[in-house]
Formats: C-alpha cells, structure tokens, sequence
C-alpha cells in the first residue's frame, strides 16, 4: 500500500545512494527506500563497506539505516509502495545506432518508467535524479501517461550538482537546490511537495524553481561550463611549457580578476568522470539536432583539448625518458579522476596507462580507493605488464618515472628521499597535478616535470 511519506530511489550509484542517505538523515519522518538490480551494491549498502568511497557518507548511512533508510533490490514492491520516486539509473552516452558517442543511451531509462508503469496503483511523482538531455522529461510524461489505469504521474526534474569527494558536503549545504515542474496546477502541487523535503534543511533561497525544461539544461550547462574552465587553463599550460611561462602564477593572476575568480583553473593531466564528458557531448548531440553547427564545434573542442591534454601529458614522458619507455618500470600515483573518491569513469589515467602500455612500458598502479575499479578499467589490456599495489613505495622501487595522476594529499607527505633511493637512475617524476614541492624533489635529484611549469632536470 502505498504511503504519503514514502521516497524510492531507483539506482544505488554515486548519485543516488548519498542523496537518499542524507534525506533520510534530515527527514526522519519519512521512509526512504533506495532499490537496485544489482544484489552486490544492495548487500554491500548494509555493511560498513560502502560499494562507493565518500568522505563523511557511512556516518550519515549509519545514522539512518534500519531506522528510515532502507535498501532492497525488490525495484517493483518498493514502485508499489512509494509516493514520489527519484530515477538515478544510468544514462551513458550512446555506442549504436543515432546519435552514438554523443547522445545519451535511454534504454535504462526508458525500462525504469515502463516499470513505474506496470507495478504503480496510485498517482505518483516522479522525479529524474539521473543527466538527461533536454526535454526527456515530455517523453518520460507521455510513457507514463500512456498507462491504462487511469493514473496520473507528475514528472519533475531535480539534478545533482555534487562533486565527487565532496558530496556530503554539498548535499548539506548545497550552493543551491533546482527543481522544475511543468507548469500546470497539479505539477506545481507535486513541485511543492519534493521542495518542502528540501526545505527542512536547505534554506528557502537556495531552492530554485523553474519549468522542467530549464532545469534540464541547466545541469547540462554546468558542467560544460566548468569543464570549460579545465580544458581552457589546460591548453594555456602547454603554451607556458613552451615559453617558460609558470601556469601556477598565470593562473593565480587570472584568478585574482573577480570577474573570473579561482575555481576549476588548476591546470593537470585533464578532467574525467561521469558527467563532464557525457554532458559536453550531449549537449553537442542536442546542437547539432536543432541546426546549430557553430554552437556544437565550439563545445566540441572542450572534449577534445582534453583529449588533447592526456595524449601530451603521455607523449611528454615518452620524450623526455630518451624517446622510450619500452620495458622500463613507470609508477602510477592515482587512478582515480580526482582525489576522496574510488571513481574512475573517465579517469585521465587510464588513457594515460593505455598509451604508455602501447610504448610497452612496465606499469605499477597504486590508488588508496581505487585499485579494483582500475583492475576492471584496464582488464581490455591483455598483452601489458601491469602490476596493481596496495602500498606506494612497492610500486615505486625500481621505477624509472612516477606520475602522479590524482591529487591525493597523501602524495605529498612521501617520505620522497627513500623513494628515489630504490628507484632506478635518472629517475623522473612527472607531476600531472601540479601538487608536489617540485624544488624539495629536483633537490633529492629527480627530474622533476610539471603542468605548465619549466622542468627541474640534471639531464
């Protein structure tokens, strides 16, 4: 039966499992039910091994579960008893058909509300949690009003806007709170329902309304903006190494303009992750429907100076190792796309390990949370000679190079002598994320190669 004060979320990802964790944790008062396929990701929410690393998450789950927070892999009697379902399936860019490598892949999605259908004996709300491409929201509306019935779903749009590493952060004090409604009586009713959840502990002015439609792109936009930010310092570092220009101090001086500000122009090795390059090139796919050629180009290049930026960074070890690699032991501080999390969609380091395994280099990968999610990652590389660590000073004795390709503060407390004494000489360190005291390590007598900075070499 269903109850008034019943939340779903379908999809216990990255996405989903936090932001329920965390409503569950202000609203005591409701049910929340966070239900997935895979019986794995259920079982291991119940323990005190989360299936995702985030800082701060298990203390909120512990708080919770049992008591409101509730996890089940029965998707159907758990549509049957909630009154607003949050959908955070996966939408992953198309590989077939139109529309592939750009467009979003609905599948998932589409088998999700076609289950609301089915297993639903009330009027619901229903709430898209996951990216999806503008105006999905109408063909979610017209799939679930298709039902025979009689029932009525509202369709509201409310995307995430958190940063891996720092989601429970930002799902506590969020810079703000979107929710779109098709403007229609009963879609403001249902709007008002999901922003008094909000409400309890997010302040009335940082929740922002708008008509689903808006609040579709406005998730696409963010994220293509910010990934703007990364690929336009990035390519501004290459200039610098070029020049013996510094990217720390064009970028500090740039980010002192309040026009601009700080945020997102760190040059390094490239950006990765679910979202930015699935949304750049959704939002290509979507310029290109509706005939605006220049408009698609210019996102475009967002993805490809990014692209751009890991084959230099790899190209730059291959030619200053002597124009070789081959056989040589290269240590890989970080997998995952950035620091405090295990994620490594998208990982600028796994396209850096691929084209390093082409120059048939030797490779030892250390990462504190993401080790098995590299294993799988790189399982395609059959032929490659890789080692996976679980201690970093393992993976570094008897390495020629060290790159370092997430931003974990652990990397800067290595005791650094110790660890070019056991590596094999000349030994580099390529600092893909501009993290390390480069004249403390030149000074240890490594060749020492940052992101838009001159090299330190005794070469």
């Amino acid at each position: 039966m269903q109850s008034e004060k019943t939340i779903l979320c379908i999809g216990a990802g990255y996405v989903g499992g936090p932001t329920m964790a965390v409503i569950a944790d202000k609203c005591p008062d409701y049910k929340v039910i966070v239900a997935d396929i895979n019986p794995k990701r259920i079982e291991a929410w119940k323990t005190d091994d989360l299936p995702i690393y985030e800082p701060g998450l298990l203390d909120v789950v512990k708080r919770a579960r049992g008591r409101n927070l509730f996890f089940t892999t029965d998707v159907f009697s758990a549509i049957e008893e909630a009154a607003i379902i949050f959908v955070s399936v996966n939408t992953p860019t198309k590989t077939f058909g139109s529309g592939a490598g750009r467009a979003s892949d609905l599948q998932y999605w589409e088998k999700t509300a076609r289950d609301i259908i089915e297993h639903s004996k009330d009027n619901k709300i229903v709430v898209e949690k996951s990216t999806l491409p503008v105006r999905t929201a109408e063909a979610m509306s017209r799939i679930l009003r298709s039902n025979d019935k009689g029932l009525k779903f509202e369709v509201l749009s409310n995307p995430e806007f958190l940063a891996e590493g720092t989601a429970i952060a930002d799902l506590d004090n969020p810079d703000r709170v979107l929710v779109g409604a098709m403007q229609t009586e009963t879609g403001m009713a249902a709007l008002q329902k999901v922003v008094e959840i909000y409400a309890r502990w997010v302040p009335k002015e940082k929740i922002i309304t708008t008509n689903v439609w808006s609040s579709e792109l406005t998730k696409l936009v963010s994220n293509a903006m910010l990934a703007q930010r990364i690929s336009s310092v990035n390519s501004i570092s290459a200039f610098c190494e070029k020049t013996d220009a510094n990217i720390r101090e064009v970028s500090k001086a740039v980010s002192m303009d309040s026009r601009i500000g700080s945020k997102f122009l760190n040059a390094s090795v490239g950006f990765g992750g679910s979202c930015f390059k699935k949304d750049i090139l959704n939002l290509v796919y979507l310029c290109e429907h509706y005939n605006l050629p220049e408009v698609a180009q210019y996102w475009e290049q967002v993805v490809k100076m990014n692209e751009y930026q890991e084959r230099r960074f790899a190209k730059r070890v291959v030619e200053n190792m002597f124009n070789t690699v081959a056989g040589k032991k290269i240590a890989v501080f970080g997998f995952a796309f950035k620091a405090d999390t295990g994620d490594t969609r998208e990982s600028p380091a796994i396209y850096v390990t691929e084209l390093l395994a082409e120059e048939k280099a030797n490779i030892a990968i250390y990462d504190p949370k993401a080790i098995e999610n590299a294993k799988e990652d790189l399982a395609h590389l059959t032929s490659a000679t890789i080692e996976y660590c679980n201690d970093p000073y393992q993976a570094a004795e008897g390495a020629h190079a060290i790159l370092i390709l997430t931003e974990w503060k652990e990397f800067k407390e290595y005791d650094y002598k110790k660890i070019y004494s056991k590596m094999n000489k000349p030994a580099f360190i390529f600092d893909g994320r501009n993290i390390l005291n480069t004249k403390e390590l030149y000074e240890l007598g490594f060749n020492v190669f940052s992101i838009g900075q001159t090299p330190l070499t005794h070469l």
